[in-house]
């Protein structure tokens, strides 16, 4: 498990998606890899954008899963916005719907944590054989 301080900046989406690569890149395959790094990327600038307060992430890996969690200090939850096709940004939960396994958003006393899953086929030395 990683977890990591961030600034309300801009810069933080691409700190975050690098951390979440270096973390997960010997653990997953390389579509999970990016699918986290995507969804992180996402999950972070909508706290800069919207929250504008501290960020903390936390990147967790396990045989088959990667759990993302984005806390920020503020309470408003994130929702679904429907833009243009052209627009440049407001797809950032649509994202996390269509690329999460599945995700949610817990409160807090100091704000709220938006939280991802993606599951993936865990390497075979991880599997079990039961024999008859």
């Amino acid at each position: 498990m990683v977890k990591l301080d961030l600034p309300p900046e801009p810069r933080s989406a691409t700190t975050a998606r690098q951390v979440t690569r270096q973390h997960l890149a010997s653990a997953c395959p390389r579509e999970a890899v990016e699918t986290a790094a995507l969804l992180v990327t996402e999950l972070v600038t909508n706290a800069v954008l919207h929250a504008r307060t501290a960020i903390v992430l936390v990147v967790d890996v396990s045989p088959g899963r990667v759990v993302l969690r984005v806390s920020d200090g503020s309470a408003l939850e994130p929702i679904e916005r429907r833009f243009a096709p052209d627009a440049a940004t407001g797809r950032g939960i649509a994202l996390v719907q269509k690329l999460a396994t599945t995700w949610g958003v817990e409160r807090s006393e100091t704000g709220k944590e938006v939280w991802c899953e993606i599951e993936f086929p865990a390497p075979s030395g991880d599997r079990t054989e039961i024999s008859t």
